[in-house]
């Protein structure tokens, strides 16, 4: 079969089943993984599929935001963040070191640690005083105040990350899809995200259901780079890339 045979038979797979494997593209089309594989490429760097561990997925219908959400949008789902974080704080150990990101839903686990034993190390201010207040061991990275928040970010709190090692990482993001992975509004978040993780045994994220589908500026990690914890997960095909636990 030529190329522009397989590339059709391989869209017109997708058209059917949203998702197909390597291994059954090579049953129907008779053609080797190697080839099928550059096939993949191929039509994922036209943009008409997205490569996935595996195999393709059909190009996801993605919801851009360019902007930060606002309080009212960040406050939203209230009662899905609440059993996201008890699901993640049920997680930590008296042994752990953890990390804790910025973010309303990774802010509601201070609720659930009130009596954990473990070290915490974060970027937030406000998880640092609930954490303090009910007595637990935590440090706050150094940087520059986020304008309008009260989040820690730039240089400064990068180089503070690496002195750190963890054995367990709970991030937040503003968007996840298949294509772009996990994103964030701003860069310099991102890179702090993105450096709190490669310094964990273990990378959670926090997301909940309306957050899939959406893509904003910054990518934090691709797909596969952390288990996500959720309420709702509406659309299986992310479980082809990513550990999903739908709470």
């Amino acid at each position: 079969m030529l190329a522009e045979q397989r590339a059709r038979t391989i869209l017109q797979q997708l058209s059917q089943h949203q998702t197909v494997s390597v291994m059954d593209l090579c049953q129907t089309t008779g053609a080797s993984e190697a080839t099928i594989r550059r096939d993949l490429n191929a039509l994922a760097s036209q943009g008409k599929l997205v490569k996935i561990h595996g195999g393709a997925t059909t190009l996801e219908e993605e919801e851009f935001w360019a902007r930060e959400p606002d309080l009212a949008t960040k406050q939203r789902y209230a009662r899905e963040k609440e059993r996201i974080a008890r699901c993640a704080a049920a997680l930590v150990g008296e042994d752990d070191v953890v990390f804790l990101d910025t973010g309303t839903t990774v802010l509601h686990m201070a609720n659930h640690l009130k009596d954990s034993k473990a070290l915490f190390v974060t970027s937030s201010i406000d998880l640092a005083g609930m954490l303090s207040a009910h007595e637990r061991k935590v440090y706050l990275l150094g940087g520059i105040l986020k304008p309008g928040t009260v989040d820690i970010v730039g240089a400064q709190a990068l180089n503070s990350l690496r002195d750190y090692n963890f054995t367990k990482v709970f991030l937040g993001a503003s968007g996840v899809s298949v294509s772009q992975g996990f994103t964030t509004p701003d860069p310099e978040a991102a890179a702090l995200k993105e450096m709190a993780a490669s310094r964990g045994q273990s990378c959670y994220m926090l997301i909940d259901s309306s957050k899939f589908g959406r893509v904003t500026a910054a990518t934090i990690l691709p797909l596969d780079g952390a288990q996500i914890i959720t309420d709702r997960l509406p659309d299986q095909k992310y479980l082809d890339s990513a550990q999903v636990t739908a709470v």
